[in-house]
């Protein structure tokens, strides 16, 4: 509980807006993007700059209130709300500043990897992020980040090169390999457990157009077309990414009307090498099967990072698992294709992306990104607009996800995880979760910030 004329000082000194039950616009303030997840905060504080999350961090400690903490909104166990609590929403700290000559960008809270996606282009830049450009930074970020370059150039967290963050106390740092240091370290792949970051800045790379696209297999050709996969990336350039999916083929373009609604498998690509060289590295893709569809094409890097954006909208039901694996055994890939055909709405999928390459080369102490020498990351996502189907898709994938668990490398993606539990949390840190505990004890002893895949203080 917290007394109206509290609530009323905070209300009045916040520059942005507190919004509360009973004020219009506050059913559609509690939305975030899976809808299956339904909670009502007591208060949502939607920070307009760093003064209102100071402030909003410290309202929370003195009245004891449960704290969530919300960026893009996009987490799939909905841990950016709270039933009674206080949201602290960053949505509106939303600001780009790229650095050219540096091959930099600052990144404000709020922002999401279209936002970011949206500057670094203009310049012919880019960073590792994921597949999905309505995906917000600070989450994503915060558990390691992997997608389309992420072999060539690395996690997000590997290219991550300073924050600035509130602490539990209310104190303002900036954490970088020069200073707070070991808040540094816990925050590439710890989550949100150690601060509110309300800046991330970025290393960048080049890249601008890109040579990519799906390719897609009949389901038939599920098995000999996983395995070929399989054997043709351990040979395949660093300049070559492209991960595969069992999925149905969406009714519209630029798939064929002919392959529309049906179950196939495929390979989503991105190539970023010479464009003069892309029909050799990818002469092997067109002639193996031969594909069904084979949309490779150049593009800018945006189009390719937002074409899942109109197939994933806010507001859809989700239920995800994940694991690590070190290896995809033809054992694995049986499975695989036993359950994956199996999708119980046609929005389901599962993708299995490489994170070797670069990411293989950071020891596996150097974050808290333990899985260092892990070769895939698996994703099974049940998806559907329909309330009435949560059970069905939430049943899909966890069956599927406990037939190929025994194959994985035994660990987690913390990005990948609803809400299950201490044990899973342990498995996505190993070795390196004592010292995120004790990281968490010395920043964070009272455990406010824990509406999260939480790491619990050593007290």
């Amino acid at each position: 509980m917290i007394d109206q004329a509290t609530i009323e000082e905070f209300k009045a000194n916040l520059r942005g807006q507190l919004i509360q039950p009973g004020d219009e616009g506050y059913d559609e303030a509690c939305k975030i993007y899976n809808a299956m997840i339904d909670r009502r905060p007591g208060l949502i504080a939607r920070c307009a700059d760093v003064a209102d999350v100071m402030a909003a961090v410290n309202i929370a400690r003195e009245n004891d209130l449960l704290v969530a903490i919300r960026g893009g909104g996009h987490n799939g166990p909905g841990l950016g709300t709270c039933d009674d609590g206080l949201v602290i929403d960053m949505s509106a700290i939303k600001y780009t500043r790229v650095d050219p000559q540096a091959s930099t960008v600052q990144v404000g809270g709020g922002c999401t990897w279209g936002d970011v996606d949206h500057a670094t282009h203009a310049f012919g830049l880019a960073t590792p992020s994921g597949i999905v450009s309505t995906t917000g930074v600070g989450g994503l970020t915060l558990g390691g980040g992997h997608g389309y370059l992420t072999c060539k150039y690395g996690l997000t967290i590997d290219n991550l090169l300073s924050a600035d963050m509130v602490l539990a106390d209310g104190s303002f740092v900036t954490v970088s390999a020069e200073e707070n240091q070991d808040l540094f370290w816990a925050i590439r792949g710890g989550g949100g457990n150690f601060g509110v970051v309300t800046e991330f800045r970025f290393q960048l790379h080049p890249v601008h157009t890109i040579v990519g696209g799906p390719t897609l297999w009949h389901q038939e050709q599920a098995t000999e077309a996983m395995r070929w996969f399989r054997d043709f990336m351990q040979q395949a350039p660093e300049n070559l990414y492209g991960f595969f999916a069992i999925m149905t083929v969406p009714p519209g373009p630029p798939f064929p009307e002919e392959l529309h609604m049906k179950k196939m498998c495929g390979v989503v690509w991105c190539y970023t090498g010479p464009e003069s060289e892309a029909e050799a590295v990818f002469q092997p893709v067109k002639e193996f099967g031969p594909p069904a569809m084979y949309g490779i094409q150049p593009m800018p890097y945006p189009a390719l990072q937002g074409a899942f954006d109109a197939l994933y909208p806010p507001g859809m039901h989700w239920y995800w698992k994940g694991d690590f694996f070190n290896e995809l055994t033809d054992e694995a890939i049986d499975l695989h294709v036993k359950h994956g055909f199996e999708m119980p709405s046609w929005q389901s999928a599962m993708h299995l992306y490489p994170i070797d390459g670069k990411p293989n080369q950071v020891g596996p102490d150097d974050t808290p990104w333990g899985h260092r020498q892990a070769k895939w990351s698996e994703v099974i996502v049940g998806v559907d607009s329909d309330p009435a189907n949560t059970e069905a898709i939430s049943t899909w994938a966890k069956e599927y996800w406990e037939a190929l668990h025994p194959h994985s490398a035994g660990g987690a993606y913390v990005n990948f995880m609803m809400e299950e539990g201490e044990d899973r949390v342990k498995a996505t840190y190993g070795s390196n979760y004592k010292r995120l505990v004790a990281i968490k004890q010395k920043y964070d002893p009272a455990n406010l910030f824990r509406v999260n895949q939480n790491i619990r203080p050593a007290g």
